[in-house]
């Protein structure tokens, strides 16, 4: 893997990990594209760069961890229990599921759902949930139940979570910030996961290469943050539903 590698692929990660359009579909894709190929070094780079991402969520949100919100992390733990234990269960299934075509048909498939949910979905309703430490255990629960399908490769991790918190009655902004809490827990119990499986690989690896993939990722996942939550004050998630199918198709002609 190349500097150049490292910063298309740092960009990748930073820009997707926390929008709807499936951070690992894109990986899939980008790394297709790049011609980098599935090794376990490589494996290791893509550890390094979720740390980033993680990091860029306790940047953005350094107020919510403290022990005060104990409440709150409550919840968003309670949410990362059903996809903590099917992934766990069935791990290796899982693995079996990557594919650039599934990738393609899961992009369709939720950029559909994103249309059809915005469709009825109407964000002045006064009985909507606008602060994400109002979000009750049910909604917590149910919000995690949303998120096992991310396990499907190119569901998108926030795109089944904030779907699954609109149809709570999560208003949009706050479906979105209590998804970038949710990848807190469920990042780093994946890539703890890697870390320590992966880890010898870490002295093969160029550190120059890790260094600006971590730097990329982690500045640009924190300005994503920054800019997704503005671009939810003035606008619906009619565009990403959109940019997911036509993304999709696009993979189905380029790769078949």
């Amino acid at each position: 893997m190349t500097i150049f590698d490292s910063i298309i692929l740092g960009i990748v990660e930073g820009f997707t990990e926390f929008l709807p359009i499936s951070s690992t579909g894109h990986l899939i894709v980008f790394s297709e594209l790049l011609g980098i190929k599935q090794t376990d070094v490589t494996k290791a780079y893509e550890v390094i760069i979720q740390l980033a991402a993680i990091l860029a969520v306790v940047f953005s949100y350094r107020d919510k961890f403290t022990f005060k919100k104990i409440d709150l992390w409550s919840k968003v733990f309670l949410a990362f229990l059903p996809i903590g234990t099917v992934g766990f269960i069935f791990s290796s299934q899982i693995k079996e599921l990557f594919s650039i075509s599934i990738v393609a048909i899961m992009f369709i498939v939720g950029g559909i759902v994103f249309l059809i949910v915005e469709k009825f979905f109407i964000d002045e309703n006064s009985h909507f949930t606008t602060d994400v430490e109002s979000v009750t255990f049910k909604q917590a629960m149910i919000i995690g139940f949303a998120q096992v399908l991310a396990l499907i490769p190119g569901t998108s991790r926030a795109g089944s979570t904030v779907v699954g918190a609109l149809l709570v009655g999560l208003n949009r902004k706050t479906s979105a910030e209590f998804s970038f809490l949710l990848a807190f827990p469920v990042m780093c119990a994946v890539s703890g996961y890697d870390l320590l499986k992966h880890y010898k690989e870490f002295s093969d690896a160029n550190l120059m290469v890790l260094a600006v993939g971590f730097g990329i990722s982690f500045v640009v996942a924190y300005l994503t943050i920054k800019l997704f939550l503005k671009f939810l004050d003035k606008f619906t998630f009619v565009s990403f539903g959109v940019y997911r199918i036509l993304f999709g198709a696009l993979l189905l002609f380029y790769f078949n």
